[in-house]
């Protein structure tokens, strides 16, 4: 298959990179969790090398940080990085929601009301299922703008912490509560004067990080308040990994 072609072409880097990234998507991987070379070299047979290269990435993307002679770790989110995240996030989202309207078809708006109603389709498979649904929905938003840079800065540099928060945050409210504001959203986006709905994007944003941070408890604890104490060796652990390629 062509996907399967295109994996193979990937550097030995590459691959452990895009490795860790899809451990944190899905959850396997978790703040203040160990990550250790050998591990991850052993598991995709790889020497350290490229392993140790990936993670130089991944913490210059600000996903790992490496604490002295403790080891590295998936990075705690701080209150101060939840509120630059939705800020960010908010200021992006709202570019592609406006460019989004400027040229908005009857096409382009059942397409969002689909991937709404697949979130609620996916209420009865689990949270699990809900939380992918809710990313996708969010996805379509940033597709449908025609924004190819905005699409790229959310999907490959919002994405990881966005799917922190997420996981971290689902537990809190309800499935039900959950797919009710973004039915919310979506109105806002689809009938929200153009010249205001920016703002109203943003707004959103800036509602949901003071409603997450009133919520999250630790481990969302940022990593400058002490050294993390991973539960585990790594976080990679056997079953960390069979989750990841089943």
């Amino acid at each position: 298959m062509p996907e399967n072609k295109e994996r193979h072409r990937l550097t030995a880097t590459e691959r452990v990179e895009e490795y860790v990234r899809q451990a944190i998507y899905r959850g396997a991987l978790k703040p203040r969790e160990r990550v250790i070379e050998e591990d991850v070299a052993k598991r995709l047979k790889c020497s350290r090398g490229p392993v140790r290269e990936a993670l130089l990435r991944l913490e210059r993307d600000g996903l790992i940080v490496t604490v002295g002679r403790r080891g590295t770790f998936i990075r705690d989110i701080s209150a101060e990085s939840i509120e630059v995240i939705f800020s960010m996030r908010g200021k992006l989202e709202a570019l592609c929601v406006r460019y989004l309207r400027e040229r908005l078809t009857p096409e382009m708006e059942t397409t969002l009301r689909e991937a709404l109603k697949d979130m609620k389709s996916a209420s009865r498979n689990g949270d699990e299922a809900f939380l992918a649904a809710d990313m996708n929905f969010h996805q379509t938003i940033w597709k449908l703008s025609h924004r190819a840079t905005l699409e790229n800065s959310l999907s490959k540099i919002m994405n990881p912490f966005i799917f922190m928060l997420a996981r971290a945050y689902s537990n809190q409210s309800s499935m039900a509560v959950r797919y009710k504001e973004h039915a919310q959203y979506l109105e806002t986006i689809l009938t929200a004067p153009i010249a205001k709905v920016e703002r109203s994007v943003e707004s959103y944003f800036n509602a949901k990080a003071e409603e997450v941070l009133s919520r999250i408890r630790p481990p969302f604890l940022a990593m400058d308040q002490g050294a993390p104490q991973p539960a585990s060796r790594s976080g990679l652990d056997r079953t960390s990994l069979s989750r990841l390629h089943g």
